[in-house]
């Protein structure tokens, strides 16, 4: 016999046998991992949790969202612009003009819808709150909480499908904002210069257009349904600028929520004369 024959012939003991579709979890047990997998969801919701409810407060509070020419300053919150109603305070630092002389109650209530719609159909937030608010799945490895899946094809998360609407929204809402951080160079009484005001301005503007530009529907839009980039040059340009965004598009989802929050509390503490908007030239 040779030795391949006998190499065919012998019993291998030392395998381990593999069994498929073994124990992943249940309702009791949802998981076999023993690491900190729940950590990221707590982290997520405590995040999102506390953005939503000083949004919240922010858009009723109704005061000290524009600092002015009382100040030498022209900075608006980006929760209420573009400023709209009436009572707004400010004077020119927003586009719009105060049209809507019937609102009578805070004008950030007309504004936030928008923004909010914007980030709350965003497929990186949709993964974000799935998974950390619904569970569907928490983490890799784990049961998803719900015994049945329909996607987003039912009420009400069949309306996510609009999220190609609100990233145009998110555009317009765009350019006001970075005409409001051109504006935040004029320091009246005083002339044009820099404070922080106007750098927090203008890195908030620029956050968003990242957040923006890096969408998975501004990729589709400039670069989706277009079978041959040969036959459209420019589409095929604008698409190979926005795909190394795209990649970084969590990063920019999270620093821009972190900074829009920061730019509305920088804004309002100046208002409100808790600090002082230094100059720096």
């Amino acid at each position: 016999m040779t030795t391949v024959e006998n190499s065919a012939t012998r019993v291998d003991n030392s395998h381990t046998p593999v069994v498929l579709g073994g124990t992943r979890g249940g309702p009791d047990q949802p998981t076999l991992r023993t690491d900190r997998w729940w950590l990221a969801p707590v982290i997520t919701v405590a995040i999102l949790s506390s953005f939503v409810i000083y949004a919240t407060w922010a858009a009723f509070v109704n005061k000290d969202y524009y600092a002015g020419a009382t100040m030498h300053r022209d900075l608006i919150s980006p929760f209420y612009s573009p400023c709209l109603t009436q009572g707004c305070l400010t004077t020119g630092a927003s586009m719009g003009g105060h049209v809507l002389n019937w609102w009578t109650i805070s004008p950030a209530l007309l504004i936030l819808i928008f923004p909010l719609g914007f980030r709350m159909t965003c497929y990186y937030y949709r993964r974000a709150y799935y998974r950390s608010f619904w569970w569907a799945p928490p983490s890799c490895s784990v049961s998803d909480a719900h015994k049945s899946y329909s996607g987003e094809s039912k009420f009400p998360l069949i309306m996510q499908n609009v999220h190609r609407y609100f990233f145009y929204f998110g555009l317009i809402f765009n350019v006001l904002l970075t005409y409001d951080a051109i504006v935040a160079f004029n320091q009246p009484g005083i002339g044009i210069g820099v404070t922080v005001g106007t750098l927090v301005l203008v890195i908030n503007a620029t956050l968003l257009w990242l957040y923006s530009l890096s969408c998975h529907a501004c990729r589709h839009l400039c670069g989706g349904q277009v079978r041959s980039f040969a036959a459209h040059p420019i589409r095929a340009k604008l698409w190979k600028f926005v795909t190394p965004l795209n990649a970084k598009h969590m990063q920019f989802a999270w620093v821009s929520l972190f900074f829009v929050a920061f730019t509305d509390i920088y804004v309002r503490l100046v208002a409100s004369g808790t600090i002082s908007d230094f100059r720096l030239f």
